[in-house]
């Protein structure tokens, strides 16, 4: 019986798609098979390494992807050369403005990343047909939109030691999350400098307050960058 309705759910949906584990909670997830079909034509699914850019701030936007695995990072570049890391992206996030004719942002891969990528145009036409695509990407930008103001909270109130807890739980409640699981366990997506961009710390700051979450037996680091969190609800208390 399983099978039979595995078989009935995926009716007219392409082979790639089926396998894909980010279409039902992204934006694919709001296509009809004929949509999905449609769409599947302009797709290419790619692999980058970390560390590779995947489009510049200014640049203009030609194409999107839907990201399958592993972390994006976003940053914005001063004049003088700093940097701020502004946001990360994670499966299934959209990555790329949508009706923007450039990217504001630099969008670089923190970790090997695998992308599904299909081009301006195609995505756009979706969207002025409007209906349950439109609403699936506008309900994305209000989460990020959220998300961004409790950064901001977290940036500007909290303690140094709050930060470093709230980075990591960012990251266990989105690097591949398991519903209702009290554990997480992935290798940290950014350097020790990147992270003190993200939180506006310094890098013997982040180290030190790592170092002390270790101490206290609320993170194993192995291997300077895979951390085991045993029990989530005690990593969210030192969240603030």
């Amino acid at each position: 019986m399983q099978t039979v309705r595995n078989d009935i759910h995926n009716s007219g949906i392409p082979v790639l798609c089926q396998s894909c584990e980010a279409r039902h909670q992204g934006i694919c997830g709001a296509l009809t098979p004929e949509q999905l079909t449609a769409l599947s034509k302009h797709t290419r699914r790619v692999r980058r390494e970390a560390g590779q850019e995947l489009i510049a701030d200014a640049m203009p936007i030609t194409s999107y992807a839907n990201v399958l695995r592993g972390v994006v990072k976003l940053t914005k570049v001063l004049e003088d050369g700093r940097q701020q890391v502004v946001g990360l992206q994670f499966a299934p996030d959209l990555l790329g403005r949508p009706m923007a004719s450039e990217s504001r942002v630099t969008a670089e891969t923190a970790s090997d990343v695998e992308l599904c990528m299909f081009p301006k145009p195609a995505l756009e036409a979706l969207m002025r047909d409007g209906g349950p695509v439109e609403h699936r990407i506008m309900m994305q930008a209000l989460r990020e939109l959220d998300e961004a103001r409790d950064w901001m909270v977290t940036l500007g109130r909290k303690t140094a030691a709050e930060k470093v807890a709230s980075f990591l739980y960012l990251l266990a409640t989105h690097i591949d999350p398991t519903e209702n699981s009290a554990v997480a366990a992935f290798d940290l997506p950014l350097s020790r400098a990147d992270i003190a961009d993200f939180l506006g710390l310094t890098i013997e700051t982040v180290s030190r307050q790592l170092t002390k979450l270790k101490a206290d037996k609320v993170i194993e680091i192995a291997n300077y960058r895979h951390v085991n969190i045993n029990d989530l609800a005690q990593l969210r208390v030192r969240c603030g």
